[in-house]
């Protein structure tokens, strides 16, 4: 497995809004139909999304499902967990939303969240999210062998074009809702955050469930990106 670092991507990679029209509903037509074929074969798909705040995994949801059969699939927001999850392994709340043989479910966050967020924060212990790593290998290890299809993706932005877009966020009264004193406080940490990420992907990234990292200051060239990424893994493991 090829190191995957920040430094390495591309960021000035684009697509022109014709172009992006045209492939992204190409897309979205295959997608729906590995989702049915998917169905068909008893095999679930899971799509995890982690990345920066603002970097366009609410953009990416969208497209992604647009043309799905809505009794097929289900989107996880993932937040803090709540008093009752607290009580339980923090992975217990993620196998209690994972879907059925036969359908999909994308996680907007993650289990991830234990070696970025609670690490970075300190909600969980250097003890705690060390050994994390090796759980959640074990975990996704599972889910490949019952029959899964696991899709892992980071939408990457510069801290440049973050700043930009929560500047946009403030100035626009129907997306101030969006921006929260969180986000600056966590754009704060920036570096701790990176670091985290990359070991995430050190760790974590495995021949079985590979992560891909997808530019997204352009926000056609993400899409486009993760959705060729995505339906080639589905296509490839459905065969």
């Amino acid at each position: 497995m090829s190191v995957l670092r920040f430094k390495d991507l591309d960021n000035s990679q684009a697509l022109a809004r014709p172009e992006y029209k045209t492939r992204l509903s190409e897309l979205q037509e295959e997608m729906r139909q590995l989702s049915h074929n998917a169905a068909d074969n008893g095999r679930s798909i899971i799509v995890v999304l982690e990345g920066w705040d603002a970097a366009g995994k609410g953009g990416v949801i969208r497209r992604l499902t647009a043309e799905l059969d809505p009794r097929l699939f289900r989107v996880n927001s993932i937040a803090a967990p709540n008093d009752m999850e607290r009580k339980h392994h923090y992975l217990w709340r993620f196998w209690t939303r994972l879907p059925d043989p036969g359908f999909l479910a994308i996680f907007d966050r993650s289990w991830y969240g234990r070696v970025l967020v609670e690490r970075v924060e300190g909600f969980a212990s250097p003890e705690e999210w060390s050994r994390s790593f090796q759980e959640i290998n074990d975990f996704e290890k599972d889910l490949v062998r019952e029959g899964a299809v696991l899709g892992k993706y980071w939408l990457h932005i510069t801290k440049e074009e973050q700043h930009d877009r929560f500047m946009g966020r403030q100035n626009d009264p129907l997306k101030r809702w969006k921006l929260t004193d969180e986000d600056w406080r966590n754009r704060d940490k920036w570096d701790l955050y990176e670091k985290a990420a990359e070991e995430m992907f050190l760790r974590t990234g495995t021949t079985d469930c590979p992560w891909a990292l997808i530019p997204g200051n352009d926000k056609y060239f993400a899409r486009v990106f993760l959705l060729e990424n995505l339906v080639a893994r589905v296509r490839q493991e459905l065969q």
